[in-house]
């Protein structure tokens, strides 16, 4: 194949002209990380925030009747998951790049998992955001977050289930 970066081809895809650098790209995304961690931040949601959200999240979960005994069952190390789950939300928040995982396949593997599995998270995890006093526009935005998670997981999993007719499992999971 021809080397177009001199004669006007794919390369001269940026507004300068220029082909893009390994530098440009890397000081653009951090660009991008720290303006989405600054937004995040003005709505409240800096990295204490996090933490505690995840810290009495789990708490929730732990005592929960339906979920307890599910994650019971799978998480020998608390602190170790409490400690990815914060990575997790960070990543999630504030584009910090620190989590690294497959969630996705944690969860298909779990048996008898389903709507009624994410729709309890769900409502825990709003009830939490509402304990915490998190509303408004933070509110929405970790709410919105953790919906479109839950969606992703209950649609992969009906997806593998049951193929393709499962792609829209998620849609009667609640709103924040």
């Amino acid at each position: 194949m021809a080397d177009n970066s001199h004669s006007g081809g794919p390369a001269r895809l940026h507004k300068t002209g220029s082909s893009p650098s390994s530098t440009g790209a890397s000081s653009d995304a951090e660009a991008a990380r720290k303006a989405k961690r600054a937004m995040a931040e003005t709505l409240g949601l800096d990295e204490p925030f996090i933490d505690a959200m995840v810290e009495r999240f789990y708490g929730m979960i732990r005592e929960d009747g339906l979920l307890g005994p599910i994650f019971e069952a799978r998480i020998a190390d608390w602190p170790a998951h409490l400690a990815q789950m914060k990575r997790f939300w960070r990543s999630i928040l504030h584009s910090s790049g620190e989590y690294s995982g497959a969630p996705m396949r944690k969860h298909i593997v779990i048996e008898g998992l389903e709507e009624a599995h994410f729709n309890r998270w769900l409502n825990l995890f709003y009830r939490n955001l509402r304990d915490l006093g998190l509303s408004g526009e933070g509110g929405r935005v970790v709410g919105d977050r953790a919906r479109a998670i839950a969606d992703s997981f209950l649609t992969g999993i009906a997806v593998q289930r049951f193929g393709i007719s499962g792609v829209k499992a998620g849609g009667n999971l609640p709103h924040f």
